[in-house]
């Protein structure tokens, strides 16, 4: 039996009754990120020691008050770095909402999400460790979605651009674009309100944008 085409032709009345679900985010998040549907999609990107970590970090803190989240260190893994990171951002606050994979490899991960009481959010961290091709990051996309669950990626930078051409594939493609300078992030893309820089670590912030100033 040929398998049934699911319907992808929308009336207008199809499209103004469909329900979303947009995270109630309150207060800095709310003025960076406004409301992003809990299926959303993000790559976080910047240069080595601008803060990457520790906002991507941050993030999770904030996204386990909706679900749970699985951050994939392919990076540093687990590591004395990313204990610190996990130390100073206060994570043991969300212990049963947080999960740290130790280098997952992407078939393990694909199996992970697939699960019926899989994590809500995943992040991983980062793009070029992954080592996937376009196809394989269309194949956890559409689980992504199918499942209704949210994918934050993170990346090295060149320059001020994402690193490599499917970093760059996956700016263009996600709907929260989120550019690290100096311990703020800059968000661009399809919001939900928001628009404002966040400030990551304050005090090294100050620092330095008043040095390049």
């Amino acid at each position: 039996m040929a398998k049934k085409k699911s319907n992808r032709a929308f009336s207008i009345s199809n499209i103004t009754t469909k329900k979303f679900s947009p995270l109630a985010f309150e207060n800095e998040f709310f003025d960076s990120l406004g409301k992003p549907d809990k299926a959303f999609s993000a790559i976080i990107w910047g240069n080595s020691s601008n803060g990457k970590t520790s906002f991507a970090m941050q993030l999770a803190k904030y996204l386990t008050k909706f679900g749970k989240v699985a951050y994939n260190s392919l990076e540093e893994g687990l590591s004395h770095t990313m204990q610190m990171t996990i130390n100073r951002t206060f994570m043991d606050e969300c212990e049963n909402s947080f999960i740290l994979l130790d280098r997952e490899p992407f078939e393990d991960m694909i199996e992970r999400m697939n699960k019926p009481k899989s994590p809500q959010f995943l992040i991983i961290d980062s793009v070029q460790y992954t080592r996937i091709t376009k196809n394989q990051y269309y194949q956890l996309k559409e689980l992504m979605q199918d499942k209704g669950k949210g994918i934050i990626w993170v990346s090295q930078a060149k320059g001020k651009e994402p690193k490599g051409a499917l970093a760059d594939d996956i700016r263009y493609d996600v709907d929260l674009k989120l550019w690290i300078e100096g311990y703020k992030m800059f968000p661009s893309g399809r919001l939900n309100g928001g628009g404002q820089p966040f400030t990551i670590w304050p005090e090294k912030a100050a620092k330095y944008w008043k040095e390049i100033i």
